[in-house]
């Protein structure tokens, strides 16, 4: 089975004076505006560090959901949290890090089994697997 999803770009004018925009198949996003300054500078607005953030934090917490399932556990809720770092090296700008943060509740839960099962979706939700960067992962449980 091979599921595709579209999203597109569209940007105008050099690096640090034009403006783009972001739109994706589902309409979530559309001509949602993006520019130097709020990648940058820390102007409001979004950017693509920011949209990969969501990307992570929301397959992240389908793929605990999944896990937990397995194991015959459910929780009642999974909130994640997906900072990205951006670095400059000498060789331009990169992704270099993603720290998950995630907060489960699972009144009577096993502890072990968690842990066990946080980790496995770090390591295999899709999105993990597509960067090139170091994840690192935060996981208490609540309950």
């Amino acid at each position: 089975m091979s599921i595709k999803k579209t999203a597109s770009a569209r940007w105008q004018g050099g690096l640090k004076n034009g403006k783009g925009t972001v739109s994706t198949e589902s309409g979530v996003l559309k001509e949602t505006p993006y520019d130097f300054r709020q990648r940058f500078e820390g102007e409001a607005g979004t950017n693509p560090e920011e949209l990969i953030g969501a990307a992570h934090a929301s397959c992240f917490s389908m793929a605990l959901s999944l896990i937990l399932g397995e194991a015959g556990m459910e929780a009642e809720s999974i909130d994640t949290r997906a900072t990205v770092s951006l670095d400059q090296g000498d060789d331009g700008f990169s992704i270099t890090a993603v720290h998950l943060e995630t907060r489960v509740r699972m009144p009577g839960a096993d502890r072990a089994a968690f842990e066990e099962a946080a980790e496995k979706a770090k390591a295999g939700c899709p999105v993990s697997k597509l960067l090139n960067a170091e994840i690192t992962l935060e996981a208490s449980l609540d309950g």
